[in-house]
């Protein structure tokens, strides 16, 4: 088989994803606004807050909406659209914050910023896939681990501008630095030429169709098709199930370390920081390895390790023990949304897996506003953490679950006509 010369570097398109990656997922040092915006504007904790909510849930439906929009007009144009809109959301909010207009607030940086993040999150992820059909898992995990780690970047760099220049000039200086990152990745952007295959993949029998199709057995949908499959639905449940635990940890772990574990809140705040390194690495660790065990078999692991891990957690003595626990949980939060895009490419082939990733991340957005809404009215009501632990861990056993229908569900699509451990087996 004669190989075709692609002309870009395919550890390039991964790079380049990671900066848009590495800026968009600032969103996750949010709370360096939360004190700040509260003692020179006198905004509420909840205004604050809600800024953060929106930002959330615009994320998850615009990369619903928009997933077509990256096939039709490619990774780069999607890519430099995304760099606008993010940039404008945060010079927008250093607007705000100068003129001390919260609605203003909410707009630039929940609802124009929350597009860009969405459209961000979704413009490289089908174009490392077709880059890399020989390490999906990988790859993806690459570009979404920046996201992750986005806020080791700006959780220091946004602490030394707002104590410096002030909190309006944070956010003008980062959504300079913001644009100019999404930029310079989105530009290199680009699908492989037609035919083309890595190295090592070029001599193997069928491999252009190994390359973009599913799953042997399974069909290559469209989006449109993927979502009336009830397999999408028990993806779209399993991730919001593991999203809304992540979710719940990553906005209580400060508090829940003080009243579990006894941590004063400089502890629990220096724990908290570490949080960013467990959910990027989470993501490259898992989804590499999800190559090798399966993307089923991965999922399935992150329901059982979380499902032991929230059912010790109130139990738990030792401030390191319990952030040792939240720290393993993070890496399942993360490494959800690294297999996410490799999976969906699995089960309905690359083709449109964009448009369809896009979709997924509904259940981040829903998740996003669910998660930490139920966890607040249960410690509100009970005044404990135990109670929203363990309402969480029955929601982590209706994953599991989900996950082992799932698993039987994919086997029977494989092999029409078997039934039986025999087939499950093959699922991955």
């Amino acid at each position: 088989m004669s190989s075709i010369e692609a002309d870009k570097n395919r550890w390039l398109i991964a790079a380049s994803a990671i900066a848009i990656h590495l800026s968009i997922g600032s969103i996750y040092a949010y709370s360096i606004y939360q004190i700040p915006l509260n003692e020179a504007l006198g905004w509420s904790t909840g205004n604050v807050t809600l800024a953060f909510s929106i930002a959330v849930l615009v994320l998850g439906f615009t990369a619903a909406f928009l997933g077509k929009s990256v096939e039709k007009y490619g990774p780069r144009l999607s890519g430099l659209s995304a760099a606008v809109l993010y940039g404008l959301g945060m010079i927008g909010s250093g607007l705000s914050v100068q003129l001390e207009i919260l609605p203003m607030f909410l707009v630039t940086f929940g609802v124009i910023g929350g597009m860009g993040i969405g459209l961000g999150y979704i413009s490289p992820i089908g174009t490392l896939v077709e880059w890399f059909p020989d390490r999906r898992g990988m790859a993806t995990g690459l570009a979404v681990m920046g996201f992750g780690a986005g806020a080791l970047l700006t959780g220091p760099l946004g602490n030394y501008l707002i104590q410096n220049f002030g909190v309006a000039m944070a956010f003008y200086a980062l959504g300079a630095l913001y644009f100019v990152l999404m930029s310079l990745g989105a530009s290199y952007l680009a699908k492989p030429p037609e035919n083309w295959l890595p190295e090592g993949m070029e001599d193997e029998e069928n491999a252009h169709e190994k390359a973009k199709s599913a799953l042997s057995g399974l069909e290559n949908l469209t989006a449109a098709e993927a979502r009336t499959t009830p397999r999408f639905w028990m993806v779209w449940l399993i991730i919001f199930i593991n999203v809304s635990a992540g979710i719940m940890l990553l906005a209580f772990a400060s508090p829940m370390l003080q009243q579990v574990a006894g941590a004063t809140a400089t502890t629990a705040a220096f724990i908290t920081g570490y949080i960013g390194i467990f959910n990027g690495g989470g993501r490259i660790f898992w989804s590499t390895l999800s190559d090798y065990v399966g993307r089923t078999t991965t999922y399935g692991a992150f329901m059982v390790i979380q499902i032991g891990a929230f059912f010790v957690m109130p139990q738990l003595v030792g401030v390191w023990v319990l952030a040792g626990t939240i720290f393993l949980v993070i890496t399942c939060y993360g490494g959800g949304f690294a297999c996410l895009p490799a999976y969906l490419s699995d089960l309905f082939g690359t083709a449109e897996v964009s448009a369809i990733h896009g979709y997924a991340l509904t259940a981040w957005g829903v998740a996003g506003v669910a998660g930490p809404q139920i966890a607040s009215v249960i410690l509100e009501t009970t005044g404990n953490y135990t109670s929203a632990l363990y309402v969480m861990n029955a929601a982590l056993v209706v994953g599991l679950l989900t996950v082992l229908v799932l698993r039987w569900r994919i086997g029977k699509l494989q092999n029409p006509g078997k039934t039986g451990a025999g087939t499950a087996a093959t699922t991955d």
